[in-house]
């Protein structure tokens, strides 16, 4: 069974410092801006931007800003009962443990939802908070399982991601992107799945659909602007792609859809 403590979002914090001492619960903290030090069990360590790390329950724990400045991040305080959960490595091994997400937009809105929820009083916030941070402690487990992906598939995916993000709006080919990192059509499609979770062109319709789900909501575009301007001249196939991914079609989006919906469309 999960006990959650505290949730806490630290936005660049200045001279913010936690004292050393035995914690008495678990820590996970997701950085999202700047760096953090922490000095675990004698030792210290820097978190960056994307950084997970999972403080266990029994660690001498310090922390503050780095030298750089100050940070953004997220931390969940929460305690377990061993008997009452599945077997999950990382909690039983009750090690430190610092490595960088991959999927850092999904988990950023998952931490951000269970901030957001702690903070209500709306009925059935402690069922909802328990299984937000379920789904977290499941999807940390299987990203910790996965074999390390080497420097240089990062360096491509990331090559990859960033053009992607500059030009989403745009027609892509994949031979466009081999030729960006000067490799096969073929190993490029297997890096970015490797790294990323998913293929190039399902990242590419995510964005252009995140960003349908904001225009619809907050402009006077019709859905055929819309269309056109995310790159699908042909309406019918976007209106496709869009129930593909929302489970709704543009038109009942605008009507029952909100922000916070759209956040959390895509895993």
């Amino acid at each position: 069974m999960l006990t959650i403590r505290a949730v806490h979002f630290d936005d660049f914090i200045p001279n913010w410092r936690t004292h050393s001492e035995v914690i008495n619960y678990n820590v996970l903290v997701l950085v999202m801006e700047g760096k953090v030090t922490y000095r675990i069990e004698n030792e210290d360590y820097t978190g960056e931007r994307g950084d997970f790390m999972f403080i266990p329950h029994g660690s001498r724990r310090a922390g503050e800003n780095h030298p750089s400045g100050p940070h953004q991040k997220f931390t969940i305080i929460f305690n377990y009962e061993v008997d009452a959960m599945p077997f999950i490595p990382f909690l039983h091994d009750k090690k430190f443990v610092h490595f960088k997400l991959w999927r850092l937009q999904y988990l950023h809105r998952r931490f951000e939802r269970l901030y957001e929820e702690t903070r209500q009083g709306e009925n059935f916030r402690t069922f909802i908070c328990h299984g937000i941070l379920q789904e977290l402690i499941g999807i940390i487990a299987r990203e910790l399982e996965k074999p390390e992906v080497i420097p240089i598939k990062m360096k491509y995916a990331e090559k990859i991601k960033h053009y992607l993000l500059d030009h989403y709006r745009e027609q892509i080919e994949i031979k466009d992107l081999a030729r960006l990192i000067q490799r096969s059509p073929n190993y490029t499609i297997a890096v970015f799945r490797e790294v990323i979770g998913q293929s190039p062109i399902k990242y590419i319709h995510q964005l252009r659909v995140i960003e349908a789900c904001n225009l619809l909501l907050n402009s006077d575009m019709s859905i055929s602007n819309i269309s056109n301007y995310l790159g699908y001249y042909d309406t019918s196939y976007f209106f496709r792609v869009f129930k593909k991914h929302t489970s709704m079609s543009p038109t009942d989006f605008m009507t029952y859809g909100n922000q916070q919906d759209a956040a959390q469309l895509f895993t």
